[in-house]
């Protein structure tokens, strides 16, 4: 069926929608599909050293990294090990996609400051629920996101005999 009066976008929908564009859980969503999400999202200011979130809290939002970097870290005998360390156009915290999920791990803001686009898990199940085409395509690609995790792992378990920094298996 044709669309008459297809949606026109303002240009800072548009900017945030190519943004959008970039993140991997949102890649496969036309402009319409991520519009649904837009009025969620909102723009958080971390300070430097200030959390995100710790390991083991609810996962009850998705983050975007809008500007600075977020170090995200297992907590080991009282010693915190960065994982890896993410920047613009990255997400973080996308097992919020799953039911009674729980963090894996902490994410602390380690440059002077980070805007972070937080979107909370319930306005996700909200959208899922009535649309679950966008459901298929962002759990497609979250399958794909822990498919390359785990191509990691293993790659970096076999090049060094199972003796491994637990970082090599996440993207640098």
């Amino acid at each position: 069926m044709r669309r008459f009066f297809k949606k026109e976008y303002s240009l800072k929908e548009l900017n945030f929608f190519r943004y959008l564009s970039r993140v991997q859980l949102f890649e496969k969503l036309n402009y319409d599909e991520m519009a649904l999400f837009r009025p969620y999202f909102y723009l958080r200011t971390y300070k430097a050293d200030e959390a995100v979130f710790f390991r083991n809290d609810p996962s009850n939002a998705l983050y975007l990294v809008k500007s600075g970097k977020v170090a995200l870290s297992i907590d080991i005998k009282d010693n915190f090990e960065t994982l890896m360390v993410i920047r613009s156009g990255d997400e973080f915290g996308e097992n919020c996609l799953l039911k009674q999920s729980h963090r894996l791990y902490s994410a602390l803001v380690v440059s002077e400051s980070s805007d972070i686009y937080v979107l909370p898990k319930v306005n996700i199940e909200d959208i899922f629920s009535t649309h679950p085409k966008i459901k298929a395509k962002m759990m497609e690609s979250l399958s794909e996101m822990y498919n390359d995790f785990n191509s990691r792992l293993f790659k970096s378990y076999k090049t060094s005999f199972g003796f491994f920094e637990l970082n090599q298996a996440f993207k640098s």
